[in-house]
């Protein structure tokens, strides 16, 4: 499907749904193939490995290592030599799992870091001569589709519509989805990418997260950037009627997880989970008013996280205080999961296309360099 024309920061709403990468209009996928999908955000690397199976798919590796490729990226332009390391040495992990489950077909991609950075295309390159991993820059309209066809099992169809956000390190992506019919998968009927996440919003702000008023400042700017971001349906109710939230991030999963006074973070237990609004609201805020050693000590949060989840806390707020729905649905799954689907499914011309391209991962492993470094 063609993008629809869009501004710098936002597109006219397409009027397609899912269907094309859904499970109910997938024909079985290839018995015998494995299949990975790599994700290199502003923050984080992310890889999963799975089986097709009659209803979806089984996980057989995942991996996650918190690369903070965008570091610095809102001062200079570009990716700094340092990031750029650290994002090699997480992919040449990925890498050596995906060799030793036997994968057969792969799709890489690369999202707001990369398509900001005036050394993305060139970080991609070295990526491809360094780990024989061929990356896709992906614009945000695909970013967004995908992350909600991985979310799409989760949507409640009693309502009328939802809301599903996704809170990345560079950038957050909005999707109104029209459930209105039942027999069809879910429609976009609206959505946008604002161009800031947990990580450049922190950066917007150096060294002063715990300050007293820098949270409220923090809300308040993010509502400011939504404001302005194309594309996204007016504040206040959804335009197809009563609607959810449906969160992908690891904000709302933090704020689940501690919703729901986990010892340790489980996964089982916060994907799919319910909160009201209020009960929501009254986790991010206290959350926010904690400080950072308050936060670090939290099971669901840890040392690493305990900075970059206030700005992530900002921007759930602004959307929870811009749109409020009643209630809001947690989602441990999203891109990575929207992209199995889409290469489990049928093939079409566009597809098979793109596919010509992603043959190259296939082949990486005969023609690639052995990655160095892997231990997993």
């Amino acid at each position: 499907m063609a993008e629809p024309p869009r501004g710098p920061q936002g597109a006219s709403p397409p009027q397609s749904g899912l269907a094309e990468t859904g499970p109910r209009s997938r024909s079985p996928a290839p018995k015998g193939h494995v299949y990975a999908a790599l994700d290199l955000g502003t923050n984080n690397c992310r890889l999963l490995i799975a089986r097709p199976e009659a209803d979806g798919f089984r996980v057989l590796d995942s991996f996650s290592r918190t690369v903070r490729l965008g570091e610095g990226l809102m001062q200079t332009g570009e990716l700094s030599e340092a990031a750029i390391c650290r994002a090699i040495e997480a992919i040449k992990v990925c890498a050596v799992k995906m060799r030793k489950r036997g994968v057969t077909s792969a799709r890489a991609i690369a999202t707001e870091a990369c398509r900001t950075a005036t050394n993305g295309p060139a970080f991609i390159k070295r990526v491809a001569q360094e780990t024989g991993l061929h990356f896709d820059i992906i614009p945000p309209l695909e970013e967004a589709r995908l992350a909600a066809r991985g979310v799409t099992p989760l949507l409640d169809r009693r309502d009328a519509g939802a809301l599903v956000f996704d809170i990345g390190g560079g950038s957050t992506e909005l999707i109104w989805l029209d459930l209105r019919d039942r027999s069809r998968e879910p429609r976009i009927i609206a959505w946008g990418s604002m161009p800031l996440g947990v990580v450049t919003l922190a950066e917007l702000f150096p060294n002063q997260l715990d300050a007293p008023g820098i949270h409220a400042k923090m809300v308040a700017e993010v509502k400011t950037r939504l404001r302005a971001v194309e594309g996204l349906s007016a504040p206040g109710a959804h335009p197809a009627g009563p609607f959810h939230m449906l969160g992908t991030s690891g904000t709302v999963t933090t704020i689940a997880g501690i919703h729901l006074k986990l010892d340790r973070y489980e996964r089982s237990k916060v994907d799919g989970t319910w909160l009201t609004r209020a009960d929501a609201l009254d986790v991010a805020n206290s959350i926010a008013s904690m400080d950072r050693d308050e936060r670090a000590a939290q099971p669901c949060i840890g040392n690493e996280r305990a900075e970059l989840v206030i700005p992530g806390l900002a921007i759930f707020q602004a959307i929870f205080e811009l749109w409020p729905a009643p209630r809001l649905r947690v989602a441990d799954r999203g891109l990575r999961e929207g992209m199995l689907l889409a290469l489990m499914g049928p093939k079409d011309e566009p597809r098979r296309r793109r596919q010509r391209r992603r043959g190259r991962n296939r082949r990486f492993r005969r023609r690639g360099p052995k990655p160095n470094g892997g231990t997993k």
